[in-house]
């Protein structure tokens, strides 16, 4: 099973999603732990392969969770959200921002902790 890890505000945000968003959330992010591809998950478009966005409905409105599928070892959530547009699909340019932003700090975290660890350092 891979590990879960949180990137920048991404888990407390997650914890302010409603709660069935959160339940079903959770168990997606759990899923992808385990190598498989949620119903939910979508892939998220304009930032390049191996970056996906789960998708949930509520009375409260569309939350979603982007991670990136990139590494062997470990699934990183790089931004949890509610989108408050009601008009088109399309990811907010800031939200964009800050998931290219957190995709290099998960990039860098995966060389210092996980490459040096299979090179036997």
């Amino acid at each position: 099973m891979k590990i879960l890890s949180f990137i920048g505000s991404s888990k407390k945000d997650i914890q302010e999603f409603p709660e069935d968003v959160k339940d079903d959330v959770g168990y997606a992010l759990f899923q992808v732990q385990l190598g498989e591809t949620p119903a939910s998950a979508k892939p998220l478009k304009g930032l390049g392969p191996g970056l996906l966005e789960i998708i949930e409905d509520s009375r409260e409105g569309t939350y979603r969770a982007v991670y990136t599928v990139k590494f062997e070892e470990v699934v990183y959530v790089l931004h949890c959200f509610q989108k408050k547009s009601k008009h088109g699909i399309k990811t907010p340019a800031q939200d964009l921002d800050l998931i290219k932003r957190r995709l290099k700090i998960a990039e860098e975290d995966h060389r210092a902790n996980y490459e040096t660890k299979k090179r036997g350092g």
